[in-house]
């Protein structure tokens, strides 16, 4: 029944508004439209049809519908019980602007020649970095990922080129970790550590990551969870460690500590107190 249709929409504030969309539909028909700018859904569940170009398309689950700017679609359901999806609704300057920091953007707005893509690779991606939106997660995080799925997804179904392998910068890197380990509860972003270094912020987190192993968001985590052993061993509790460095409440932190050291912060607290 339609009544067991959902929607949410919302913009994320991390990635400049980028529009968002979560919808399950059983009943929705969607008239000819277009968007100004480009459409990428992910098909979680059930399957939709849509005419696009002159032609009928068929996107099952575990596919990917990508719509050009300005071209007329429609859509509808194409399984019994409709179809789940997470879209993207990124402007065009949006794209241009991670493909640009690459240096990747001079041949213009590059396109897709196709409706449906068939590469779970992708579909992962693009399924987690919605989820990392919806969630909430690090800014860092998700201005990276956005990125790199953009890159990913254009590189391997657009025909854009290869980008310059990053150099070694090792004065950005080493000033890039120095502004995070002092801002571990309100770290900057993406954009803001790469305009410090003078870099534009893509080719600042490849260089980073090549000189750290680690991206940004990671890096600051690993710092975050080492001053978090520091503070468990002077006997502070894990909702004050929590408070402390940023960690959005004390389950946070206590899911990021085992995962990094294989025993709860209460634990790890317990343990440096007997010895």
């Amino acid at each position: 029944m339609a009544s067991r249709e959902h929607t949410r929409f919302w913009q994320a504030s991390a990635l400049s508004g980028v529009e968002l969309l979560q919808a399950r539909y059983r009943e929705q028909r969607f008239a000819p439209h277009v968007h100004e700018g480009f459409v990428f859904t992910v098909i979680e569940h059930g399957a939709q049809r849509f005419r696009h170009r002159g032609c009928d398309h068929l996107a099952p689950q575990g596919s990917m519908v990508l719509i050009n700017p300005d071209e007329v679609h429609t859509g509808s359901k194409a399984h019994e019980d409709g179809w789940r999806y997470r879209g993207f609704y990124p402007s065009n300057g949006q794209v241009l602007g991670a493909l640009q920091e690459l240096g990747l953007a001079g041949a213009g707005m590059p396109s897709f020649d196709f409706s449906v893509l068939h590469d779970p690779q992708l579909h992962a991606a693009f399924l987690r970095l919605h989820r990392l939106l919806e969630d909430g997660a690090e800014a860092l995080q998700q201005q990276l990922a956005w990125r790199e799925a953009i890159l990913a997804l254009f590189q391997r179904h657009a025909r854009i080129g290869e980008p310059q392998s990053p150099g070694r910068e090792p004065w950005a890197v080493s000033c890039a970790k120095q502004m995070l380990a002092e801002r571990l509860v309100e770290p900057p972003s993406l954009e803001e550590l790469a305009s410090t270094v003078n870099l534009s912020p893509f080719h600042f987190a490849r260089v980073f990551r090549r000189a750290t192993g680690l991206p940004p968001h990671a890096w600051l985590k690993q710092r975050r969870l080492e001053q978090a052993r520091v503070l468990l061993k002077g006997g502070c509790s894990a909702v004050g460690v929590a408070t402390q460095l940023g960690f959005s409440d004390q389950s946070h932190l206590s899911r990021q500590f085992k995962q990094a050291y294989g025993v709860s912060p209460g634990e790890y607290r317990s343990g440096v107190a007997r010895r």
